[in-house]
């Protein structure tokens, strides 16, 4: 597709702010007005309007799409979209460590153990380790209580948790991430560990690296995109 605008610009609009292609509010790819809650995130979407060439490539409109699924699938289905959440603390990444007696089960332990021990504390729950890959059920009052927080968040927030759980496969990273102070360059190295791990044990690939490249710059898109909601700038 042709570019087919020249001035890009944010407007305040309906109690949010909304890209403006040549003075017209930019729209969904369903149709309703794409308005976020922040300046901050309507100028990071307008920049990816801004920075395109003559032709539009649509695989650099990465914020645009989750402002999309925010607008047109979170906000219509929230309680879909934290079930899905849930699913990931329920095996969460950080809760499946190796057996004792491996190596890695110590590396696990020294990075994952105070990443959990201080959500727990935070969140005023407990969480079950598992060692090995047998399935543990979570503790049916710590996923209500998360249930129940996850309920406090608005759909674009709960759109880059969504994204950040998905590419973490943890919901307690996702969350970590969204607190003040985080280091979300810290907690995607938590989260890719294991496979790290494996990659020095068996060798790396270029193609597996080029694809664990792309999940860590999607993860701290998705991070920057928690911080843009705030009014912040990563």
């Amino acid at each position: 597709m042709k570019r087919f605008y020249e001035e890009v610009s944010v407007a305040e609009a309906d109690g949010g702010w909304q890209v403006m292609l040549d003075g017209r509010g930019l729209k969904t790819v369903g149709g309703n007005p794409q308005i976020v809650p922040s300046q901050s995130l309507a100028l990071a979407l307008a920049r990816e309007w801004d920075e395109q060439s003559e032709d539009l490539d649509v695989s650099r409109f990465k914020m645009r799409d989750t402002a999309d699924y925010a607008i047109e699938h979170v906000a219509v289905k929230p309680a879909e979209v934290i079930t899905k959440l849930l699913g990931y603390a329920e095996t969460d990444t950080l809760c499946y460590r190796a057996d004792p007696e491996e190596p890695l089960y110590n590396k696990q332990l020294e990075v994952w153990e105070p990443i959990v021990t201080r959500f727990e504390e935070l969140e005023s729950i407990k969480l079950v380790r598992v060692s090995g890959i047998m399935h543990r059920d979570q503790d049916a009052e710590a996923l209500a209580s998360l249930r129940e927080r996850l309920g406090s968040f608005d759909p674009f927030e709960l759109a880059g948790l969504e994204l950040l759980a998905s590419l973490a496969a943890s919901l307690v990273i996702a969350l970590e991430v969204h607190r003040p102070g985080s280091d979300p360059e810290v907690l995607w190295r938590a989260a890719s560990l294991e496979e790290e791990w494996q990659a020095d044990l068996w060798g790396r690939d270029a193609q597996a690296e080029e694809r664990r490249a792309e999940r860590r710059s999607a993860f701290l898109t998705a991070a920057e995109w928690l911080l843009l909601l705030e009014g912040e700038t990563a």
